[in-house]
């Protein structure tokens, strides 16, 4: 397993595979990985020949009273999990590599992006968008691979995709949680561990709003109101939204159906998490 600083080294040695006839997948991620993410290079490693990883904390993505310099980093902890996993290389630029001096070319996006945490991260998507495209076209995988935990991310990116002609498959892969249910996140060591308790509460309303689904519910605001009348029960929790949209176009529904996904985000302190799951 190698660690690679430069878009041209990256280039050169996924030109060597491609002469050899070797397939391969692209694990795009923020850094301090975790065992969703491991997951996700499991993944790849399982169809194809070569995985690369890419390991870089986007500044483009964070507005600015985000949490940017906060975000946590370990490349030891890294270099770990995606050698445990099987990956070939991590590909660890530095912003100005991604973005030189003048950089104004951005892809941006509409509909998809337009509820959920669109709404309150005004420039997030056009900054994913623009770094996966950029990752895809350094790197031209065969496949990518993206958590349904960011359900929104995962639909933007593949109406992209598919809008911009890329030849790239995207394969999602599930929500890996804790034992107690909370969704893997990098975000959880933010939690105190009073916080890290009350943060349980996002799984278990998820749960009740699912479990209403199963019983014959349909009806897409009453399962709102389910799940926010027991995040409401937490006192450390706050709610920033509870959504009922179609997975394809992240647009809001009135009847459950097939491809309905019900998401939210929450406020454990001054940690925002979010969850989901798909109908």
């Amino acid at each position: 397993m190698k660690v690679v600083k430069t878009i041209a080294e990256v280039r050169a040695i996924v030109k060597a595979w491609r002469k050899e006839g070797l397939t391969v997948g692209l694990v795009p991620t923020m850094g301090y990985l975790h065992e969703g993410h491991q997951s996700l290079i499991e993944k790849s490693v399982s169809q194809n020949d070569k995985t690369v990883v890419s390991v870089f904390v986007n500044p483009i993505q964070f507005g600015p009273n985000e949490d940017l310099e906060a975000y946590p980093r370990d490349m030891q902890r890294d270099m770990a999990v995606v050698e445990k996993a099987g990956g070939d290389i991590i590909f660890n630029p530095e912003p100005s590599e991604m973005y030189p001096q003048h950089f104004t070319s951005f892809i941006d996006t509409t509909e998809t992006t337009e509820l959920l945490c669109g709404a309150v991260r005004p420039i997030h998507f056009r900054g994913v968008c623009t770094v996966v495209g950029k990752l895809f076209n350094i790197v031209m995988p065969d496949r990518a691979y993206f958590g349904q935990k960011d359900a929104q991310q995962l639909a933007t990116i593949r109406r992209f995709v598919r809008d911009l002609d890329f030849d790239i498959e995207i394969v999602p892969c599930p929500i890996i949680r804790e034992e107690d249910g909370l969704a893997k996140s990098s975000r959880n060591t933010y939690l105190s561990a009073e916080e890290r308790q009350a943060a349980l509460i996002l799984s278990k309303s998820l749960a009740m709003g699912k479990s209403a689904i199963e019983n014959g519910e349909r009806n897409a605001q009453k399962i709102i109101e389910i799940i926010k009348g027991n995040i409401q029960t937490e006192p450390l929790a706050r709610v920033d939204y509870v959504e009922v949209v179609d997975f394809q176009n992240i647009q809001r529904v009135e009847t459950i159906g097939d491809e309905t996904l019900v998401a939210i985000a929450v406020y454990i302190g001054k940690t925002r998490l979010i969850d989901n799951f798909i109908v």
